[in-house]
């Protein structure tokens, strides 16, 4: 198995970077099952679902939380 190398990864076209990143990605939710999160990661997982819960009409559906987060990155 040949070794690809950062600078490899870099001399693909952005399409071609794409598709890289997404296989990886791919292949890391494939094996999720043995990702542990720290006690402190469920806590705070917890913590949210019920603040959800509690008041579901505080959550922003993701359209919206993506465009803040692209605007706060805008040049």
């Amino acid at each position: 198995m040949q070794k690809t190398t950062v600078t490899d990864m870099l001399s693909l076209s952005i399409p071609e970077r794409i598709v890289l990143v997404e296989d990886l990605w791919d292949s890391i939710a494939a094996k999720a099952e043995v990702i542990e999160l720290t006690d402190k990661e469920k806590q705070i997982i917890d913590q949210r679902i019920e603040a959800y819960h509690c008041n579901p009409n505080a959550a922003s559906p993701w359209n919206e939380v993506y465009k803040r987060i692209v605007k706060n990155y805008e040049v």
